[in-house]
């Protein structure tokens, strides 16, 4: 059985129900499951990990959350070695551009990124679909 942790940083609860939706899709495909918050996950508790989906809304211009996401993100990405990744966020304005370039910047560094969710606000049936998805390519 594989061990997944999803870490996440969540404003206004869209990017949470996301994570939760990318924890069920992985559980129900056999795998054991954390959800966990960014300020509370680093490159320590990433060797308890088999796999992790990272989880985090557009913001500003769309970019990463800087004050607790990216800063974690930026500590952890180097230690992801062969591990799969998922990539996960919503937004609300513009076209998503904040997560193909969160995954050019994942994939240039060497991240085995196996998918990339993105949702507009609160996830609808056919986000909610895909992050069940991604989370059962983790398991």
């Amino acid at each position: 059985m594989s061990k997944v942790a999803v870490v996440f940083w969540s404003g206004t609860g869209n990017t949470e129900a996301m994570a939760n939706l990318v924890a069920e899709g992985a559980k129900d495909a056999g795998a054991e499951v954390d959800v966990i918050q960014a300020s509370d996950f680093d490159s320590a508790k990433l060797a308890e990990y088999d796999a992790v989906a990272f989880g985090c809304p557009a913001m500003g211009d769309e970019e990463l959350e800087d004050t607790e996401f990216e800063p974690m993100y930026d500590e952890v990405e180097p230690a992801l070695d062969s591990k799969k990744v998922v990539l996960f966020g919503s937004y609300d304005w513009n076209d998503g551009e904040w997560m193909d370039l969160w995954r050019e910047r994942a994939e240039g560094n060497g991240v085995n990124v196996v998918d990339s969710v993105i949702a507009k606000d609160y996830p609808d049936d056919d986000a909610e679909t895909a992050c069940k998805a991604a989370g059962a390519a983790l398991a």
